[in-house]
C-alpha cells in the first residue's frame, strides 16, 4: 500500500522544488553514472568557505550551509530605500549514500549558486570512514 501512496508521481508533488523552499531545505539532484553518484545542492550566495560537506558514519553525505555576516559597519549605518534580498539562512541536508563508493576519493565544487559532489564507484564495495570532504573551484 506505501508503495501505492509514494508512488512517482506522488512522491513529485509532496517533493517538489516549491516544497523544499518553503521547508528551508535547498533543492537537489541526485544521479547515477556507471563510474559515480552526483548530487546537486542550490546554494545561492554561499561562498565556497561558507559550505561544509562531512562524510559521517553510516555511508550519510552531510550537506551544511553557514553564511558568514554579510552588513558591513557601512551598510550598518545607512539608510536603506529598497531591501527585497533575503538573508541567506543556515541550511543542513544529509544523503544517504549507496555501499561500492570510493569515499577518500569523493570531490565536491561549487559554481554558479550550486555545489557539485561526485562519489565515484568501487569495484569491491569496502565500509567508508568519516571525513571532511575539501571543496574547490573546479571540478
Amino acid at each position: 500500500m506505501a508503495g501505492v501512496l509514494f508512488a512517482d508521481p506522488f512522491r513529485r508533488l509532496i517533493w517538489s522544488p516549491a516544497s523544499l523552499r518553503r521547508s528551508g531545505l535547498p533543492a537537489a539532484d541526485w544521479l547515477e553514472t556507471p563510474s559515480a553518484h552526483i548530487i546537486r545542492v542550490d546554494v545561492p550566495g554561499f561562498g565556497r568557505e561558507e559550505i561544509k560537506l562531512q562524510l559521517e558514519e553510516g555511508n550519510v553525505l552531510h550537506v551544511k550551509g553557514e553564511p558568514a555576516s554579510s552588513a558591513s559597519a557601512a551598510e550598518k549605518d545607512a539608510l536603506w530605500h529598497v531591501a527585497e534580498r533575503a538573508e541567506k539562512e543556515e541550511f543542513s541536508r544529509r544523503f544517504g549514500l549507496p555501499d561500492g563508493i570510493k569515499g577518500d576519493q569523493i570531490r565536491a565544487q561549487v559554481e554558479n549558486g550550486v555545489v557539485t559532489v561526485v562519489a565515484p564507484k568501487e569495484v569491491h564495495p569496502a565500509k567508508l570512514k568519516p571525513r571532511a570532504i575539501p571543496i574547490s573551484s573546479k571540478l
